[in-house]
């Protein structure tokens, strides 16, 4: 089979595209064939050799989906290491049944960014009908998706983009205002009200988390899901009482769902919206398998909306 394989750590240029053997399934462990392979910054972390996924030589990649050797079952996951390749092989307890109506690539782009956004939203901060909330990076994978999200809770969402391009993606998604990054606290104070947002949904990191904390209401929070800018200088905590008593939470999809049990009941209420009609999936580009050096690249350089999808 063919897979991506990252030798050393490093920038795009680390990973190339090159035959392997295919996995052999262990004890527990079923052999799936791959039809769409999910891209999220946390792959770059990997490549790059922060604490995420497997040290080099590698193959990359955690998430996608496919059907079951053997069986013809439609599955996808968010936890397999090495999935930038035509084969996995994976636990049972990793894989999620995907449901008449949704196809492989939708099930691919909506897993992990979907149930990322629905713990954003019902988890971080639980948001109440009628909040004002901040979504960066409104036009991204998640952002298109926290951002209908919040407005199915009754939310009105503030969203941040770079582009006009991308302006236009998150107000197709519901995004009730949309700013630019440079000066966006002042802005959305003059939007939501003197007091501030109810939380900030910080997907960016560095350079929007101090700014973060200044648009947002006493006892408000500021929930930091990524660092696509890096990851912030650190936090004095004597600033949280400055800004009027605020909760600031660093989440990891890896405890929303610590348990089977945890991953299937997500993924379910996932897969219902999307069926639903309640939750569109922007597939934002599709590359070949053997592109992923391509797709990478474009992903850093924030070229990308919606979702990322390699196709073997």
């Amino acid at each position: 089979m063919h897979a991506v394989v990252f030798e050393r750590n490093g920038g795009p240029e680390v990973l190339d595209y090159k035959e392997v053997p295919d996995p052999s399934p262990r004890d527990g462990q079923v052999l799936v064939d791959v039809e769409a392979v999910g891209i999220n910054f946390r792959d770059v972390y990997e490549r790059e050799g922060r604490d995420y996924g497997s040290r080099p030589p590698a193959i990359i990649g955690v998430e996608g989906a496919g059907t079951v050797v053997g069986t013809g079952e439609r599955v996808a996951w968010i936890n397999v290491l090495q999935s930038y390749a035509e084969r996995v092989a994976a636990d049972r307890d990793q894989l999620v049944p995907i449901p008449d109506g949704v196809s492989s690539e939708v099930a691919a782009a909506v897993l992990l960014q979907g149930i990322t956004a629905h713990y954003l939203a019902s988890d971080s901060y639980p948001i109440q009908k009628g909040d004002w909330v901040i979504v960066h990076a409104a036009a991204g994978g998640v952002g298109l998706l926290l951002t209908q999200m919040a407005k199915l809770l009754g939310a009105h969402v503030i969203g941040t983009t770079s582009s006009e391009e991308k302006a236009k993606l998150a107000r197709e998604a519901g995004a009730d205002e949309i700013l630019g990054y440079e000066g966006f606290a002042h802005a959305a104070r003059e939007i939501a009200g003197r007091e501030g947002v109810a939380a900030v949904y910080d997907g960016v990191g560095k350079t929007t988390f101090y700014e973060g904390l200044e648009a947002i209401r006493p006892l408000g929070r500021m929930i930091v899901y990524g660092a696509a800018s890096g990851q912030p200088d650190p936090l004095p905590v004597l600033v949280l009482s400055k800004h009027g008593s605020l909760y600031v939470q660093r989440p990891t999809i890896q405890t929303y769902i610590r348990t089977p049990e945890l991953l299937r009941e997500r993924a379910s209420r996932i897969f219902e919206l999307v069926q639903e009609g309640k939750l569109r999936v922007r597939i934002g580009a599709r590359y070949p398998l053997a592109q992923a050096r391509q797709a990478h690249i474009d992903l850093q350089a924030r070229q990308t909306t919606g979702k990322v999808l390699l196709l073997p």
